[in-house]
């Protein structure tokens, strides 16, 4: 019975249709009853449809060209602790805790990759820069990024940093610095406190502006640009994407969702069911241990209302859905 009602949701999923309750309800069982490392549960609304979970998984892969490769070859691994947390190892930077909202948009990449530069810019000045860089200016100005709410690349995002830089910006109705995001902060699942996302329309990319367009910030969007030395990808090795957090900061990662991804609750998150849904972005910001599993601790971009109030835990050491093997950052400049 389990594998005929599994073999129906991933008819549905291939044509994009609605997921019912009860298909979930199934997936959940089964991991649950699957002796995994993690704990699923309904995270998401009864409208909710394959179409919109896919929307929100905006990676794509298919660049040619590749970032220079960055390694770590001046420490050495005896010096990498078996639990790291940059929450706690940088208390004075806020927006290592702060879980982004992209709302109905694919806008994974560039949400990630901001997210990922504010807090390593608060790093690199010792706390004293404070303020959250914009996903929007990201998400609708890097035209060679990719294709905005429809997708993008991680790596133009890095670049687009050490070209042209990124000026300042908050959340959704925040007023918080020079662009804040204007997509509408809605929830992507069960009981939220905001609008619910399958009741919003799909969000279209916004539009470019080449100025402040917070009327409550008092800088001027030309001197507000925070850039980075250059964009670099993580040599594929556990040991030098650890080196790399802990000596700099979080870094933006892809790995592929899988059908049972949506329903994470706690643990340490490995595949159990479900094809393939999409490409997705988040930041590493630590790793640890569990039972005995290795794992990354991940912040993703669903609001604090999804999974283990925005973060999650995955497995670390064998590429867990390809989490290890595209990971990209950059020194900012100071």
């Amino acid at each position: 019975m389990k594998t005929l009602l599994i073999s129906i949701l991933l008819l549905v999923v291939a044509n994009g249709g609605p997921v019912h309750q009860d298909d979930f309800k199934e997936i959940i069982d089964i991991v649950n009853s699957s002796g995994a490392k993690w704990k699923a549960g309904q995270n998401f609304g009864e409208n909710i449809t394959i179409s919109s979970l896919k929307r929100l998984l905006g990676v794509k892969r298919d660049r040619l060209w590749k970032l220079p490769l960055r390694a770590h070859n001046t420490i050495p691994d005896s010096n990498i602790p078996d639990s790291f947390d940059a929450r706690d190892n940088w208390p004075a930077c806020e927006s290592i805790r702060h879980i982004r909202d992209q709302g109905t948009c694919g806008s994974c990449w560039a949400v990630a990759a901001a997210g990922a530069f504010t807090d390593r810019l608060c790093i690199a000045t010792n706390g004293t820069f404070n303020l959250p860089l914009s996903s929007e200016e990201l998400l609708a100005c890097c035209s060679r990024c990719g294709f905005g709410c429809g997708g993008g690349y991680p790596g133009e995002a890095w670049r687009y940093f050490a070209e042209n830089g990124l000026v300042t910006g908050g959340d959704y109705k925040s007023n918080v610095g020079c662009q804040p995001y204007e997509i509408v902060a809605c929830s992507h699942h069960i009981n939220g406190s905001l609008p619910s996302c399958d009741t919003l329309p799909k969000s279209e990319t916004p539009q470019c502006q080449r100025k402040c367009t917070n009327p409550a910030y008092s800088g001027s969007f030309s001197s507000d640009h925070h850039k980075i030395e250059h964009a670099y990808s993580v040599i594929f090795s556990v040991e030098d994407i650890q080196k790399e957090i802990m000596t700099y900061g979080p870094v933006e990662a892809t790995f592929t969702v899988y059908g049972d991804f949506p329903t994470y609750k706690s643990g340490v998150y490995h595949q159990v069911t479900g094809w393939a849904l999409g490409e997705h972005a988040v930041k590493i910001i630590g790793w640890g241990v569990e039972d005995g599993s290795p794992y990354w601790i991940v912040a993703n971009q669903w609001n604090e209302s999804w999974g283990d109030k925005g973060f999650f835990k995955i497995l670390r050491g064998n590429d867990e859905c390809g989490i290890e093997s595209e990971i990209v950052a950059g020194i900012p400049k100071v």
